[in-house]
Parts: C-alpha cells; sequence; structure tokens
C-alpha cells in the first residue's frame, strides 16, 4: 500500500486527486494539506468526500516537512512547489507536480515563459509526465 501525500488538496486538482484516491486499491492518503480547512476533517468540508477518509483532518501547509509518504503530490499554485520539492525529495519520496513548475527542462526556457525557477538544479531531472512525450 503506498503511503501518499497531497499538498494543497483542497484545490481543484488537489480534490479531484482525493476523489480519484479513495477507492485506490493500493493508495492511502496520509496526510492532505490546505491552508482554508487546515483542522477540519477532509468529509466534513467536503460531503462529497464523506466516508472516504476517515479521521483524516486537512492539515496546515507548513507540516509538509514532517510527511512520511511513499509519494507527494503537490497540487498548489504557480511558484509554490519550487520552494518544497527540493527538501521532499531529501526524504526519498516521489513528487508529482501538478503545477508547470517542473513541465519544463531547461533554466532559460522556464525563464522566458514563467520567471526565474528556485530550483533550477532540479529542472533537468524532472520528467513531464505527458504520455505522448515521454513513454
Amino acid at each position: 500500500m503506498l503511503k501518499i501525500a497531497i499538498l494543497g488538496a483542497s484545490g481543484y486538482t488537489g480534490l479531484e486527486l482525493l476523489r480519484i484516491l479513495a477507492n485506490h486499491p493500493s493508495a492511502e492518503v496520509v496526510k492532505a494539506t490546505s491552508r482554508q480547512y487546515k483542522g477540519q476533517g477532509i468529509g466534513a468540508a467536503f460531503p462529497f468526500l464523506k466516508g472516504y477518509y476517515g479521521n483524516l483532518c486537512f492539515s496546515d501547509p507548513a507540516q509538509y516537512k514532517s510527511t512520511r509518504a511513499d509519494v507527494v503530490f503537490c497540487a498548489l499554485p504557480h511558484g509554490a512547489s519550487q520552494e518544497v520539492v527540493p527538501e521532499i525529495l531529501d526524504s526519498s519520496a516521489k513528487v508529482i507536480d501538478l503545477s508547470a513548475d517542473f513541465r519544463l527542462t531547461d533554466e532559460n526556457t522556464y525563464t522566458e515563459w514563467y520567471g526565474v525557477h528556485k530550483a533550477p538544479e532540479l529542472l533537468e531531472k524532472a520528467v513531464y509526465g505527458l504520455p505522448e512525450l515521454n513513454r
């Protein structure tokens, strides 16, 4: 069973992940962060998820450093993943970033389109998860 953490779990993509993973036979969501809903139960905040996550509550996003998970999904606003991904990778967890922060592998191209990257050393290592491009 893979232990999953979702950073930014109450946004659009985070909620979609919670919905998809609710019935996944090999995944257990162990942490879901949200600034807006921290401390609230997932099912209480979002009734369509009631009964799927037991007593799991949204935690403060700052607690990502204490996350012990096999896979961490970053469903964060643009620019935010750049700040947390290096530390998460140090914990040996796999990271799946749903923003554009690691979409491009060339720092100059990233700078041209999005501005300065805070973790440019990771750009070349990142894989854009589009099967049509990276089978």
